[in-house]
């Protein structure tokens, strides 16, 4: 079986306030393109279809153009909610679309029933896990720690249990939204630490043929058997390096695995240069850059005056200007943004406490901190939902 495996479309994104909502049409006929001329037997996506619970209307037309495509080629498409999405809007309708070969799994509740899917090889059992918030989706789980690990572990074992109710050699898809460990994070994901540790290992999708993961931008493999496909577009300019695509898996007797990147169409390539003003607009090496969307980082020991003006001049297409002065070691500036890099909020909080009473927190009051982080997070989630 020939399977698209694509997520992350975020519809109704823009990129630091380019209407991106061309670009993702333009990924849409794409898709339908790949399914038709690739021969694609069926596709999933790993949530995050829009890009947040109450999209605009352009890109809800944008989507239902995108099932009706789908549904007229005949091609079973398999979709869950992501993070982004609220689940309950997206699943509406979702027992009348599934009569139409779109198949929204949106509800925690069903992750152990699949789309169950045949070819020469017998049946293939699709399982769509969508986004498990832990603060939400415990009691369903009925675990006691509202933890990333362990409600996606206690989704899986409902998969596992019902595929060992499954004709000897059903193979099987599992379709999952989650941070899972091995993964490159980019600058555009919406964090989802919850419980001080927002990864899971890949050995949690132990038992299938193939998990297909989103969330994460860019495009990976974790195994063999576990992959990203990343997001068709990208969304910030962390994403600069990346290369956009899709995963085309042929699922063979067995459970054999083969995977092709399939490129996605791109808008216009994205650009980081850094350096002075007057460097960045006399460097000839910098001519190729002229029709990219650019983030230029000033180095200028004084922030000159209309900067993003004169960029523009050059590089049309400037659409972000950061100002990093270079400055000596001791500065205090200096100093104190290194102290604060890539440390996390609960470190900050830890560090603060340390430097106003002159002794970091102990293990209760570090468990106090944490439960505090956890709350706002898990509250800012169901207040995101509730929208």
């Amino acid at each position: 079986m020939r399977l698209l495996h694509t997520s992350d479309w975020h519809l109704g994104r823009a990129f630091h306030r380019v209407n991106m909502l061309g670009a993702q049409a333009e990924f849409v006929g794409h898709l339908v393109a790949t399914v038709r001329e690739r021969g694609v037997d069926a596709v999933v996506v790993s949530g995050d279809v829009y890009d947040r619970a109450v999209p605009p209307l352009a890109a809800v037309e944008l989507f239902d153009d995108a099932l009706h495509r789908l549904a007229r080629l005949g091609v079973p498409t398999v979709m869950i909610s992501g993070n982004h999405d609220s689940a309950r809007r997206l699943g509406v309708g979702a027992g009348l679309i599934d009569r139409a070969g779109i198949h929204l799994r949106t509800d925690p509740a069903g992750c152990g029933t699949p789309v169950v899917l045949r070819d020469a090889f017998g049946d293939v059992a699709f399982y769509g896990l969508p986004y498990l918030e832990p603060a939400l989706v415990k009691d369903e789980f009925g675990v006691e720690t509202a933890g990333h690990e362990a409600v996606l572990g206690a989704a899986m074992d409902r998969v596992r249990a019902d595929l060992a109710t499954r004709a000897p050699g059903t193979r099987s898809v599992v379709l999952a939204h989650a941070f899972v460990t091995g993964g490159q994070a980019s600058d555009s994901e919406r964090d989802i630490t919850v419980g001080g540790v927002a990864a899971v290992p890949a050995g949690v999708f132990d038992g299938v043929d193939y998990a297909a993961l989103g969330h994460l931008h860019g495009c990976q493999t974790i195994t063999e058997r576990v992959r990203y496909s990343g997001s068709p577009l990208a969304y910030s300019f962390s994403e600069a390096h990346h290369r956009k695509s899709m995963w085309l898996i042929d699922l063979g007797e067995g459970g054999s695995l083969t995977a092709e990147r399939i490129d996605c169409p791109v808008p216009r390539p994205l650009a980081r240069l850094r350096g002075t003003l007057e460097e960045l607009l006399a460097d000839p090496g910098l001519a190729r850059h002229e029709d990219a969307w650019v983030e230029a980082t000033l180095t200028d020991a004084v922030r000159p005056a209309d900067p993003m003006a004169r960029l523009c001049e050059r590089f049309q297409h400037t659409l972000s200007l950061v100002f990093a002065p270079e400055r000596e070691p001791d500065d205090p500036q200096v100093t104190y943004a290194r102290r604060l890099a890539g440390r996390s909020d609960q470190q900050i909080a830890e560090d603060f406490v340390a430097h106003v009473r002159g002794a970091g927190p102990d293990a209760d009051e570090q468990a106090v901190l944490r439960e505090a982080f956890d709350a706002v997070r898990a509250d800012a989630t169901v207040r995101e939902v509730a929208r």
